[in-house]
């Protein structure tokens, strides 16, 4: 057996869900020992969101992810040109060390 047959890793993607869900807001929290990435749907002119999904991620696996959309963004680019960056305004306060994205 080749070494890159033993190396594949058989994935499952349900039907429910490939269809994916929503979001337009992430927040993200940490401890020592984990990163917590919520993702929110967020509506206009409703001031109350919800999670839509919960990742939580060890140190090293949020690392590695920062660095797989940096990587894939700059993909994006070379063929669609730049994303424009903008800041979301919160109408919330959540606490805590957080991050957006």
């Amino acid at each position: 057996m080749s070494e890159n047959k033993q190396n594949q890793i058989n994935i499952e993607l349900s039907d429910e869900m490939a269809e994916g869900i929503y979001s337009n807001l992430a927040i993200i929290t940490h401890s020592n020992a984990e990163f917590i990435i919520d993702f929110v749907k967020m509506m206009p002119g409703v001031p109350k969101a919800k999670v839509k999904s919960r990742i939580i991620l060890t140190p090293q696996h949020a690392k590695r992810l920062m660095n797989a959309l940096r990587e894939n963004i700059s993909k994006y680019e070379q063929v669609h040109g730049p994303v424009k960056d903008s800041e979301p305004t919160l109408p919330f306060s959540l606490g805590g060390p957080t991050a957006q994205a």
